[in-house]
Protein backbone atom coordinates (compact mmCIF):
# COMPACT_ATOMS: atom_id res chain seq x y z
CA UNK A 1 0.00 0.00 0.00
CA UNK A 2 2.93 2.39 1.33
CA UNK A 3 4.52 1.89 -2.24
CA UNK A 4 1.14 2.62 -4.03
CA UNK A 5 0.44 5.72 -2.65
CA UNK A 6 4.38 6.72 -3.24
CA UNK A 7 3.57 6.19 -7.10
CA UNK A 8 0.67 7.75 -7.02
CA UNK A 9 1.95 10.84 -5.62
CA UNK A 10 5.63 10.93 -7.37
CA UNK A 11 3.71 10.12 -10.98
CA UNK A 12 1.26 13.35 -10.07
CA UNK A 13 3.87 15.68 -9.14
CA UNK A 14 5.83 14.77 -12.24
CA UNK A 15 2.99 14.79 -14.36
CA UNK A 16 1.91 18.34 -12.59
CA UNK A 17 5.53 19.88 -13.65
CA UNK A 18 5.60 18.65 -16.92
CA UNK A 19 2.53 19.91 -18.10
CA UNK A 20 2.47 22.25 -21.28
CA UNK A 21 0.48 24.58 -22.77
CA UNK A 22 0.23 22.34 -25.45
CA UNK A 23 -0.99 19.44 -24.43
CA UNK A 24 -4.12 17.64 -25.12
CA UNK A 25 -5.49 15.63 -21.65
CA UNK A 26 -8.77 14.48 -23.33
CA UNK A 27 -11.44 14.39 -26.23
CA UNK A 28 -11.29 17.91 -28.39
CA UNK A 29 -8.32 19.33 -26.27
CA UNK A 30 -8.14 20.87 -22.69
CA UNK A 31 -11.32 22.87 -23.31
CA UNK A 32 -13.01 20.36 -25.19
CA UNK A 33 -13.73 22.10 -28.67
CA UNK A 34 -11.06 21.03 -30.71
CA UNK A 35 -9.33 24.21 -30.99
CA UNK A 36 -6.12 24.44 -29.84
CA UNK A 37 -4.33 27.85 -28.47
CA UNK A 38 -1.24 26.63 -29.60
CA UNK A 39 1.04 28.82 -32.06
CA UNK A 40 3.95 28.42 -33.93
CA UNK A 41 3.36 26.40 -36.72
CA UNK A 42 3.46 25.34 -40.09
CA UNK A 43 1.38 27.97 -41.96
CA UNK A 44 2.15 25.97 -45.64
CA UNK A 45 2.74 21.95 -45.81
CA UNK A 46 5.52 20.87 -48.46
CA UNK A 47 4.27 19.27 -51.68
CA UNK A 48 4.88 15.36 -50.20
CA UNK A 49 3.22 16.92 -46.52
CA UNK A 50 5.26 17.48 -43.57
CA UNK A 51 7.93 14.70 -42.21
CA UNK A 52 6.45 11.97 -40.29
CA UNK A 53 8.29 11.52 -37.06
CA UNK A 54 7.56 7.94 -36.35
CA UNK A 55 5.28 5.14 -36.94
CA UNK A 56 3.70 2.85 -34.02
CA UNK A 57 2.46 -0.39 -35.40
CA UNK A 58 0.99 -2.18 -32.64
CA UNK A 59 -1.67 0.44 -30.80
CA UNK A 60 -4.01 -1.99 -31.47
CA UNK A 61 -7.62 -2.08 -33.27
CA UNK A 62 -10.16 0.49 -32.75
CA UNK A 63 -10.82 4.09 -33.33
CA UNK A 64 -9.65 5.45 -29.73
CA UNK A 65 -7.92 9.11 -30.16
CA UNK A 66 -5.26 10.00 -28.27
CA UNK A 67 -4.34 12.22 -25.78
CA UNK A 68 -0.96 13.78 -25.13
CA UNK A 69 -0.15 15.35 -21.14
CA UNK A 70 2.91 15.46 -18.86
CA UNK A 71 5.26 14.38 -21.97
CA UNK A 72 3.36 10.95 -21.89
CA UNK A 73 0.39 10.07 -24.86
CA UNK A 74 -2.16 7.58 -24.26
CA UNK A 75 -4.38 5.88 -26.71
CA UNK A 76 -6.73 2.33 -26.81
CA UNK A 77 -6.76 -0.10 -28.37
CA UNK A 78 -7.50 -4.32 -28.95
CA UNK A 79 -5.19 -6.83 -28.97
CA UNK A 80 -5.86 -10.68 -29.36
CA UNK A 81 -9.26 -10.58 -27.20
CA UNK A 82 -8.59 -7.44 -25.08
CA UNK A 83 -8.78 -3.73 -25.30
CA UNK A 84 -5.79 -1.93 -23.37
CA UNK A 85 -5.14 1.39 -22.54
CA UNK A 86 -2.05 2.20 -24.13
CA UNK A 87 0.76 4.61 -22.99
CA UNK A 88 3.61 5.92 -25.51
CA UNK A 89 6.11 8.33 -25.26
CA UNK A 90 4.74 10.81 -28.12
CA UNK A 91 8.61 11.97 -28.76
CA UNK A 92 9.57 8.16 -30.48
CA UNK A 93 6.67 6.44 -30.19
CA UNK A 94 7.51 3.68 -28.15
CA UNK A 95 5.14 1.79 -25.90
CA UNK A 96 5.57 2.79 -21.80
CA UNK A 97 3.13 0.47 -20.29
CA UNK A 98 -0.50 -0.65 -21.12
CA UNK A 99 -3.36 -1.84 -18.50
CA UNK A 100 -6.14 -4.52 -19.49
CA UNK A 101 -9.50 -2.79 -20.24
CA UNK A 102 -12.11 -5.67 -20.81
CA UNK A 103 -12.85 -8.62 -23.83
CA UNK A 104 -13.12 -7.01 -27.02
CA UNK A 105 -15.63 -5.13 -28.73
CA UNK A 106 -16.70 -6.87 -31.75
CA UNK A 107 -18.53 -4.69 -34.61
CA UNK A 108 -19.45 -5.06 -38.56
CA UNK A 109 -17.69 -2.02 -38.51
CA UNK A 110 -14.92 -2.37 -36.47
CA UNK A 111 -13.62 -3.73 -33.41
CA UNK A 112 -12.10 -2.32 -30.19
CA UNK A 113 -12.52 0.90 -28.36
CA UNK A 114 -13.88 4.24 -29.73
CA UNK A 115 -13.48 6.71 -27.20
CA UNK A 116 -10.36 8.57 -25.69
CA UNK A 117 -8.77 8.55 -22.87
CA UNK A 118 -8.89 11.76 -20.20
CA UNK A 119 -5.89 12.29 -18.28
CA UNK A 120 -6.43 14.25 -15.07
CA UNK A 121 -3.26 14.55 -12.36
CA UNK A 122 -1.62 11.60 -12.12
CA UNK A 123 -4.03 9.95 -12.91
CA UNK A 124 -6.06 8.81 -16.04
CA UNK A 125 -9.67 7.36 -17.28
CA UNK A 126 -10.53 5.44 -20.26
CA UNK A 127 -13.94 3.56 -20.98
CA UNK A 128 -13.98 0.70 -23.57
CA UNK A 129 -16.24 -0.04 -26.36
CA UNK A 130 -17.97 -2.26 -23.87
CA UNK A 131 -18.47 -0.32 -21.19
CA UNK A 132 -15.22 -1.22 -18.59
CA UNK A 133 -14.28 2.15 -17.40
CA UNK A 134 -10.80 1.99 -15.52
CA UNK A 135 -8.51 4.61 -13.88
CA UNK A 136 -4.95 3.88 -13.94
CA UNK A 137 -2.02 5.77 -12.21
CA UNK A 138 0.04 7.94 -15.32
CA UNK A 139 3.33 6.85 -14.04
CA UNK A 140 3.03 3.11 -14.22
CA UNK A 141 -0.30 2.21 -15.66
CA UNK A 142 -1.06 0.43 -12.40
CA UNK A 143 -5.65 0.11 -12.28
CA UNK A 144 -6.58 2.09 -9.42
CA UNK A 145 -10.17 0.89 -10.17
CA UNK A 146 -12.94 -0.34 -12.26
CA UNK A 147 -16.65 0.04 -13.23
CA UNK A 148 -19.18 -1.06 -15.78
CA UNK A 149 -21.35 0.15 -17.22
CA UNK A 150 -23.77 -2.28 -16.87
CA UNK A 151 -23.45 -2.14 -13.10
CA UNK A 152 -24.92 1.18 -13.36
CA UNK A 153 -28.08 -0.08 -15.43
CA UNK A 154 -26.71 0.71 -18.71
CA UNK A 155 -26.91 -0.93 -22.25
CA UNK A 156 -24.72 -1.20 -25.02
CA UNK A 157 -25.55 0.75 -28.15
CA UNK A 158 -25.60 -0.51 -31.21
CA UNK A 159 -21.97 -0.13 -32.53
CA UNK A 160 -20.37 0.15 -28.89
CA UNK A 161 -19.71 2.51 -26.17
CA UNK A 162 -18.06 5.63 -27.68
CA UNK A 163 -17.72 7.92 -24.78
CA UNK A 164 -14.72 10.05 -23.53
CA UNK A 165 -15.44 10.22 -20.18
CA UNK A 166 -14.89 13.94 -18.05
CA UNK A 167 -13.23 14.39 -15.66
CA UNK A 168 -14.40 17.52 -14.08
CA UNK A 169 -13.43 18.06 -10.24
CA UNK A 170 -13.62 15.33 -7.17
CA UNK A 171 -16.16 13.86 -10.74
CA UNK A 172 -15.51 11.19 -13.60
CA UNK A 173 -18.94 12.11 -15.34
CA UNK A 174 -20.50 9.05 -17.77
CA UNK A 175 -23.01 7.94 -19.82
CA UNK A 176 -24.27 4.32 -18.79
CA UNK A 177 -27.63 5.05 -20.08
CA UNK A 178 -30.76 3.45 -18.54
CA UNK A 179 -33.80 3.88 -16.24
CA UNK A 180 -31.95 4.03 -13.07
CA UNK A 181 -30.51 7.32 -14.71
CA UNK A 182 -28.68 7.45 -17.65
CA UNK A 183 -26.15 10.31 -16.75
CA UNK A 184 -23.60 9.28 -13.47
CA UNK A 185 -20.84 10.87 -11.57
CA UNK A 186 -18.12 8.90 -10.11
CA UNK A 187 -16.18 9.69 -7.31
CA UNK A 188 -12.27 10.35 -9.17
CA UNK A 189 -10.48 8.41 -6.40
CA UNK A 190 -12.63 5.52 -6.11
CA UNK A 191 -15.57 5.39 -8.65
CA UNK A 192 -18.25 5.14 -6.51
CA UNK A 193 -21.59 6.55 -7.53
CA UNK A 194 -21.70 10.53 -6.55
CA UNK A 195 -24.86 10.70 -8.14
CA UNK A 196 -27.14 9.36 -11.16
CA UNK A 197 -29.90 11.34 -13.06
CA UNK A 198 -33.20 10.28 -12.23
CA UNK A 199 -34.73 12.43 -14.13
CA UNK A 200 -33.35 11.65 -17.10
CA UNK A 201 -33.59 7.42 -18.80
CA UNK A 202 -32.24 7.57 -21.80
CA UNK A 203 -30.57 5.07 -23.72
CA UNK A 204 -26.61 5.89 -24.23
CA UNK A 205 -25.85 6.94 -27.78
CA UNK A 206 -22.85 8.62 -28.83
CA UNK A 207 -21.90 11.75 -27.93
CA UNK A 208 -19.94 12.92 -25.07
CA UNK A 209 -21.06 14.67 -21.81
CA UNK A 210 -20.14 19.02 -21.75
CA UNK A 211 -19.58 20.96 -18.90
CA UNK A 212 -20.52 24.18 -19.43
CA UNK A 213 -21.12 27.23 -16.42
CA UNK A 214 -24.08 29.22 -16.98
CA UNK A 215 -26.73 31.20 -14.64
CA UNK A 216 -23.90 30.94 -11.84
CA UNK A 217 -23.78 27.06 -12.24
CA UNK A 218 -21.71 24.42 -13.49
CA UNK A 219 -23.70 22.53 -16.22
CA UNK A 220 -23.15 19.13 -17.60
CA UNK A 221 -24.69 18.96 -21.37
CA UNK A 222 -25.84 15.59 -23.14
CA UNK A 223 -27.14 14.89 -26.40
CA UNK A 224 -29.54 11.74 -26.63
CA UNK A 225 -31.48 10.71 -29.79
CA UNK A 226 -34.63 12.70 -29.13
CA UNK A 227 -33.27 15.28 -27.08
CA UNK A 228 -30.59 17.76 -25.49
CA UNK A 229 -30.64 17.67 -21.68
CA UNK A 230 -28.43 20.02 -18.88
CA UNK A 231 -27.97 18.32 -15.55
CA UNK A 232 -26.28 19.89 -12.21
CA UNK A 233 -22.76 19.30 -11.88
CA UNK A 234 -23.51 18.51 -8.22
CA UNK A 235 -26.58 16.63 -7.97
CA UNK A 236 -27.41 15.35 -11.63
CA UNK A 237 -30.98 17.19 -11.17
CA UNK A 238 -31.96 17.78 -14.23
CA UNK A 239 -32.23 21.90 -15.09
CA UNK A 240 -33.16 22.27 -18.53
CA UNK A 241 -34.27 20.11 -21.77
CA UNK A 242 -34.85 21.25 -25.31
CA UNK A 243 -36.15 18.12 -28.01
CA UNK A 244 -34.12 16.97 -30.87
CA UNK A 245 -36.81 15.29 -33.06
CA UNK A 246 -34.60 15.04 -36.14
CA UNK A 247 -32.33 12.72 -33.96
CA UNK A 248 -32.40 9.63 -35.51
CA UNK A 249 -30.16 6.31 -35.81
CA UNK A 250 -27.33 7.69 -34.01
CA UNK A 251 -26.46 11.10 -32.11
CA UNK A 252 -22.49 11.77 -32.09
CA UNK A 253 -21.09 14.81 -32.27
CA UNK A 254 -20.43 16.79 -28.99
CA UNK A 255 -22.44 19.88 -27.97
CA UNK A 256 -20.71 23.29 -28.77
CA UNK A 257 -21.88 26.09 -25.99
CA UNK A 258 -21.09 29.78 -26.72
CA UNK A 259 -22.61 32.74 -24.78
CA UNK A 260 -25.78 31.13 -23.58
CA UNK A 261 -26.49 29.03 -26.81
CA UNK A 262 -25.87 25.59 -27.78
CA UNK A 263 -25.18 24.30 -31.13
CA UNK A 264 -26.30 20.22 -31.92
CA UNK A 265 -26.00 18.65 -35.04
CA UNK A 266 -26.69 15.20 -36.00
CA UNK A 267 -26.06 12.89 -39.20
CA UNK A 268 -28.60 10.46 -41.15
CA UNK A 269 -30.18 13.68 -42.06
CA UNK A 270 -31.18 15.10 -39.31
CA UNK A 271 -29.57 18.77 -39.77
CA UNK A 272 -28.59 20.93 -37.19
CA UNK A 273 -30.06 23.37 -34.21
CA UNK A 274 -29.08 26.19 -31.85
CA UNK A 275 -30.77 26.74 -28.50
CA UNK A 276 -30.67 30.12 -26.16
CA UNK A 277 -30.52 29.32 -22.47
CA UNK A 278 -32.11 32.47 -21.19
CA UNK A 279 -32.52 33.25 -17.73
CA UNK A 280 -33.88 30.39 -15.04
CA UNK A 281 -32.74 28.09 -17.46
CA UNK A 282 -36.24 29.25 -19.93
CA UNK A 283 -35.01 27.46 -23.33
CA UNK A 284 -35.93 28.66 -26.62
CA UNK A 285 -35.38 27.70 -30.20
CA UNK A 286 -32.59 29.83 -31.90
CA UNK A 287 -32.78 28.55 -35.76
CA UNK A 288 -32.94 24.79 -37.32
CA UNK A 289 -31.71 23.72 -40.54
CA UNK A 290 -30.26 20.95 -42.94
CA UNK A 291 -26.90 22.95 -43.94
CA UNK A 292 -24.93 21.11 -41.28
CA UNK A 293 -25.46 17.57 -40.91
CA UNK A 294 -22.37 16.22 -39.39
CA UNK A 295 -22.73 12.79 -39.30
CA UNK A 296 -19.37 11.95 -36.57
CA UNK A 297 -16.37 13.85 -37.40
CA UNK A 298 -17.29 16.56 -35.26
CA UNK A 299 -17.61 20.80 -35.88
CA UNK A 300 -15.81 23.29 -34.27
CA UNK A 301 -16.45 26.95 -33.48
CA UNK A 302 -14.09 29.57 -34.19
CA UNK A 303 -14.95 33.21 -33.11
CA UNK A 304 -18.56 33.82 -35.24
CA UNK A 305 -18.14 30.63 -36.64
CA UNK A 306 -18.83 26.74 -37.15
CA UNK A 307 -17.09 24.44 -39.31
CA UNK A 308 -17.24 21.02 -40.34
CA UNK A 309 -18.36 18.26 -42.56
CA UNK A 310 -21.75 17.72 -43.62
CA UNK A 311 -22.22 14.73 -45.32
CA UNK A 312 -20.51 14.75 -48.41
CA UNK A 313 -19.74 18.75 -48.44
CA UNK A 314 -17.47 20.93 -45.91
CA UNK A 315 -19.63 23.83 -44.67
CA UNK A 316 -18.96 27.21 -42.61
CA UNK A 317 -22.33 28.21 -40.62
CA UNK A 318 -22.59 31.92 -39.00
CA UNK A 319 -22.99 30.24 -35.02
CA UNK A 320 -25.48 32.78 -34.05
CA UNK A 321 -28.07 32.84 -36.92
CA UNK A 322 -27.10 29.69 -38.96
CA UNK A 323 -26.46 31.62 -42.18
CA UNK A 324 -23.75 29.98 -44.23
CA UNK A 325 -20.93 31.27 -45.08
CA UNK A 326 -19.44 29.03 -47.61
CA UNK A 327 -19.86 25.40 -48.80
CA UNK A 328 -16.43 23.38 -50.21
CA UNK A 329 -18.53 20.67 -52.41
CA UNK A 330 -16.38 17.42 -53.67
CA UNK A 331 -12.95 18.62 -53.38
CA UNK A 332 -12.48 16.90 -50.20
CA UNK A 333 -14.36 14.17 -49.06
CA UNK A 334 -16.38 13.63 -45.82
CA UNK A 335 -14.42 13.52 -42.54
CA UNK A 336 -12.97 15.00 -39.26
CA UNK A 337 -11.60 18.31 -37.99
CA UNK A 338 -9.74 19.28 -36.16
CA UNK A 339 -7.69 23.05 -35.56
CA UNK A 340 -4.71 25.03 -34.37
CA UNK A 341 -2.87 27.99 -35.15
CA UNK A 342 -5.85 29.81 -36.90
CA UNK A 343 -5.75 26.40 -39.74
CA UNK A 344 -8.02 23.72 -40.05
CA UNK A 345 -7.16 20.46 -40.28
CA UNK A 346 -8.74 18.02 -42.26
CA UNK A 347 -9.08 14.51 -42.76
CA UNK A 348 -10.85 12.26 -45.38
CA UNK A 349 -12.10 9.32 -43.54
CA UNK A 350 -12.15 7.16 -47.26
CA UNK A 351 -8.42 7.57 -48.64
CA UNK A 352 -6.78 9.13 -45.43
CA UNK A 353 -5.89 12.82 -46.91
CA UNK A 354 -5.10 15.39 -44.60
CA UNK A 355 -5.76 18.91 -45.77
CA UNK A 356 -4.53 22.05 -44.17
CA UNK A 357 -6.95 24.86 -44.75
CA UNK A 358 -7.45 28.47 -43.92
CA UNK A 359 -10.20 28.56 -40.43
CA UNK A 360 -11.80 31.62 -42.14
CA UNK A 361 -15.38 32.70 -43.30
CA UNK A 362 -13.82 33.94 -46.56
CA UNK A 363 -13.80 30.54 -48.21
CA UNK A 364 -11.84 27.24 -48.51
CA UNK A 365 -8.12 27.65 -49.20
CA UNK A 366 -6.01 25.19 -48.85
CA UNK A 367 -2.43 25.42 -48.13
CA UNK A 368 -1.09 21.70 -48.63
CA UNK A 369 -2.28 18.10 -48.35
CA UNK A 370 -1.09 14.77 -47.84
CA UNK A 371 -2.88 11.14 -47.76
CA UNK A 372 -1.84 9.35 -44.42
CA UNK A 373 1.10 6.53 -45.72
CA UNK A 374 0.41 4.39 -42.83
CA UNK A 375 -2.94 2.86 -43.81
CA UNK A 376 -4.38 -0.64 -42.16
CA UNK A 377 -4.74 -3.71 -43.96
CA UNK A 378 -6.65 -5.17 -40.75
CA UNK A 379 -9.43 -2.97 -41.10
CA UNK A 380 -12.93 -4.00 -41.30
CA UNK A 381 -14.23 -3.65 -45.23
CA UNK A 382 -17.16 -1.17 -43.32
CA UNK A 383 -14.73 0.81 -41.38
CA UNK A 384 -12.74 3.62 -42.67
CA UNK A 385 -10.20 5.97 -41.35
CA UNK A 386 -12.76 7.52 -38.35
CA UNK A 387 -10.17 8.44 -35.84
CA UNK A 388 -10.13 12.45 -35.07
CA UNK A 389 -6.78 14.44 -36.27
CA UNK A 390 -5.05 15.60 -33.07
CA UNK A 391 -2.09 18.65 -33.09
CA UNK A 392 -0.07 18.61 -29.55
CA UNK A 393 3.33 19.94 -29.09
CA UNK A 394 4.25 20.92 -32.71
CA UNK A 395 2.83 17.61 -33.60
CA UNK A 396 0.48 16.20 -36.08
CA UNK A 397 -1.05 12.82 -34.91
CA UNK A 398 -3.35 10.54 -36.69
CA UNK A 399 -4.19 7.32 -36.44
CA UNK A 400 -5.70 3.96 -38.77
CA UNK A 401 -6.70 1.04 -36.42
CA UNK A 402 -3.23 -0.34 -35.07
CA UNK A 403 -1.18 2.12 -36.97
CA UNK A 404 -0.61 5.51 -35.49
CA UNK A 405 1.67 8.28 -36.82
CA UNK A 406 2.96 11.39 -35.89
CA UNK A 407 4.15 14.47 -38.45
CA UNK A 408 6.26 17.46 -37.60
CA UNK A 409 3.88 20.54 -38.29
CA UNK A 410 5.80 23.06 -36.08
CA UNK A 411 7.19 25.95 -38.32
CA UNK A 412 11.09 25.92 -38.15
Amino acid sequence: MRLFFLLAVVGFCWLTANLSASDWPNWRGPDRDDVSKETGLLKEWPKEGPPRVWLNSDVGMGYSGVSIAGGKLFTMGAREDTEFLICLDPNDGKELWSARIGTRLGNNWGDGPRGTPSVDGGRVYAMGGQGTLICAEVASGEVNWTKTMTSLGGKKPGWGYCESVLVDGPRVVCTPGGSEGAIVALNQQNGEVLWQSKEVTNGAQYATVTPIEHNGQRQYLQLFTNSLVAVAAESGKLLWKTDWPDGRTAVIPTPIFHDGHVFITSGYGAGCKLTKVGPDNKVEDVYSNKDMQNHHGGTLRIGDYVYGSSERNWVCMDFKTGKTAWVERRIFGKGSVTSADGMLYCLDENNGEVVLVDASPEGWKEHGRFKLEAQSAKRSRQGKVWTHPVVSNGKLFLRDQELLSCYDVKAK
